[in-house]
């Protein structure tokens, strides 16, 4: 499965995590809404990172663009994508691709050693595909709900389950371990690396920026939408479940609730569906791209208060 580099920033995981439980306590919600029971919490991070990234992130990542001539910024941008593919190949195995997890596994080790640590990439040469798995779905191929759409500080858009797969994503990714262990002056090196892995991704975003700020009506529910949607289709490799599209809802009025008025309830999704305009014929599937994998909830979340 692929996937865009995201977007988020990713400073030191530990700070973050902390910053975020303690925003968490204070957080209350503005408007009580089942489809999004956190708003109040996300708009008002989502505001702090925008501004963090309008008065840091953004005139860096311009600076950096300014000063880096395209083939370096290529090679930084393969040499930390190929660290990743460490943690790729891993989530492979774990979802039981064994066949995609061979392939990413070798294309790591091509690049590590033909590509010069993984400046060059070799793998793309010998169409060897990239793709991206991380931890979160990992954790949603198992069967572990979403839950609610969640915006953490500095990370961005995210959800329980995929705040626990940044976890995940740390254990798998060697730099946590050379800042764990290593000296004062290794540690600023991984610190700097980082830095640079922030600014590379900010770069490699500038145009997509574009199309959010001048597509959104509302930019809140237009990130929020782009992420749930992309994260349901790339769980389930592209083949969202049936019964996950709120458009494939509408089939029988006995699935999920209703409130007596021929409307009803997406039990998974949490998005209100009329079923006043019921079918006995199976629905068509839907057209529109689906996020994130939401079988039987097993874990109860609640909103922060």
């Amino acid at each position: 499965m692929s996937m865009q580099k995201p977007i988020i920033p990713k400073p030191p995981f530990l700070g973050s995590l902390i910053f975020s439980i303690m925003l968490t306590g204070c957080a209350t919600t503005t408007v009580a809404n089942k489809d999004d029971p956190w708003a109040g919490w996300n708009r008002g991070t989502q505001s702090f990172n925008d501004s963090l990234d309008k008065a840091v992130l953004k005139p860096m990542a311009k600076g950096y663009r300014w000063i880096t001539p395209e083939v370096v910024d290529k090679g930084i941008s393969n040499f930390f994508s190929n660290i990743n593919d460490i943690g790729v190949f891993l989530n492979d195995f774990l979802q039981l691709k064994l066949t995609q997890g061979s392939m990413d596994a070798g294309r790591f080790l091509i690049n590590t050693t033909a590509g010069v640590g993984g400046f060059i990439d070799v793998a793309k040469m010998i169409d060897l595909p990239k793709h991206k798995e991380d931890f979160g779905q990992t954790l949603g191929f198992w069967g572990v709900p979403s839950g609610s759409y969640l915006v953490l500080p500095f990370f961005g858009p995210s959800s329980p389950r995929d705040t626990v797969g940044l976890i995940g994503d740390a254990l798998f990714n060697p730099l946590t371990y050379v800042s764990v262990f290593g000296g004062a002056a290794i540690n600023a090196a991984t610190a700097g690396a980082r830095i640079v892995d922030v600014t590379d991704t900010r770069a490699d975003v500038m145009t997509t920026e574009k199309i959010v700020d001048e597509a959104a009506v509302d930019r809140y529910d237009f990130i929020k939408n782009a992420y749930q949607q992309n994260r349901e289709y790339v769980v389930h490799d592209g083949n969202p479940p049936d019964d996950n599209d709120p458009d494939l809802l509408n089939d029988d009025s006995s699935e999920g609730s209703t409130d007596g008025q021929g409307k009803g309830t997406d039990t998974m999704n949490s998005i209100p569906v009329d079923r006043s305009k019921n079918s006995t014929t199976s629905p068509s599937p839907s057209n529109a791209p689906s996020e994130d994998k939401k079988p039987g909830h097993f874990l109860e979340l609640t909103a922060p208060q």
